[in-house]
C-alpha cells in the first residue's frame, strides 16, 4: 500500500489502535532487541541481556542487573522521534484511540499521548519491592550508588516485566479490550515473534490491520520504511 491508501483508510476508520515494538524507538537512538546490531547481539560480561534481564539473574546478581541496566536503559538521552510525534498529533484530532506499546522508554507520554497501554511496564515507574511503595522518574535508580533501596532497606526495582516474569493481566486486558474495538489497527515496529504480546492480535476483528515496518510483517496492508519516515508523510489537514 502507499501513503494514498493509508491516508484513506486513517480518514475513513473510526477506532483506530496503535501496536507498538522496539522499532518504533529506534529512530530516537535507542536500539531493538533482535535487529542486526541490536541488544541480543551484544554481551555484558560475556553474558546476553536475555539473562541479564531475567527475573531469577536480578535476585542473584542485584548489582550486576543495575549496572548493566543503568548503562543501557537509562543513561541515553532520547528524545520522542517523528513517529512519536505524528500519534500524538492524531490522538489529539480524535482519529487514534490509545497506543498498546511494547517499549518500556516513555517516549510515547513525552510526545503528548495521553492512552498509552505498557505491556512491559516503563523505567519511569518504580516500587520498593516488600512496601509496593511508588517512585517515579529515573533519577531515583540513576543517582543510587550500586543497588537503589529504600531509607529502611529495601529494593527499589524497576516496573518492568523481566523474562521469567507475566504479564501483569489487568494490562493485557486492557490492550485486548482495545484491539476488539478497534476498525483499523495499525502494527509497527515489531516482528510479531514476541510472545504472548504478539498473540493479542488475534482478538483482532476489524476491518483494516496495517504493517509499518523495515522488514516484511505478514498483514493485509503493508508499508515498508521507518515508522517515523512513513508517518510524517501523512497530511494531517486532509484527514479533518
Amino acid at each position: 500500500m502507499d501513503i494514498k491508501e493509508l491516508e484513506r483508510i486513517i480518514k475513513e476508520s473510526k477506532y483506530i489502535v496503535f501496536f507498538g515494538g522496539a522499532g518504533v524507538s529506534t529512530e530516537s537512538g535507542l536500539k531493538d532487541f533482535r535487529g542486526d546490531t541490536g541488544l541480543y547481539k551484544e554481551k555484558y560480561m560475556n553474558i546476553t541481556p536475555e539473562v541479564i534481564l531475567s527475573h531469577s539473574y536480578f535476585v542473584k546478581n542485584t548489582e550486576d542487573f543495575f549496572e548493566y541496566y543503568k548503562e543501557v536503559f537509562l543513561r541515553p538521552r532520547v528524545n520522542p522521534n517523528a513517529a512519536h510525534k505524528v500519534l500524538a498529533q492524531l490522538e489529539k484530532m480524535g482519529k487514534l484511540k490509545s497506543i498498546i506499546t511494547q517499549n518500556i522508554d516513555n517516549l510515547h507520554q513525552e510526545a503528548g499521548s495521553k492512552k498509552v497501554i505498557e505491556l512491559h511496564g516503563s523505567v519511569y515507574r518504580n516500587y520498593a519491592i516488600d512496601t509496593k511503595e511508588r517512585y517515579d522518574g529515573i533519577d531515583v535508580i540513576l543517582k543510587s550508588e550500586g543497588v537503589p533501596k529504600t531509607a529502611d532497606g529495601q529494593i527499589i526495582r524497576p516496573d518492568v516485566i523481566l523474562y521469567e516474569e507475566p504479564l501483569n493481566q489487568k494490562t493485557i486486558d486492557d490492550a485486548i479490550n482495545e484491539i476488539k474495538k478497534a476498525d483499523c489497527l495499525i502494527v509497527a515496529g515489531t516482528s510479531l515473534v514476541v510472545y504472548p504480546a504478539a498473540g493479542l492480535l488475534r482478538h483482532f476483528n476489524g476491518k483494516y490491520l496495517i504493517g509499518i515496518n523495515r522488514n516484511l510483517i505478514d498483514v493485509p496492508y503493508f508499508i515498508k520504511g521507518d515508522i517515523g519516515k512513513v508517518l510524517s508523510q501523512i497530511n494531517l489537514e486532509a484527514l479533518k
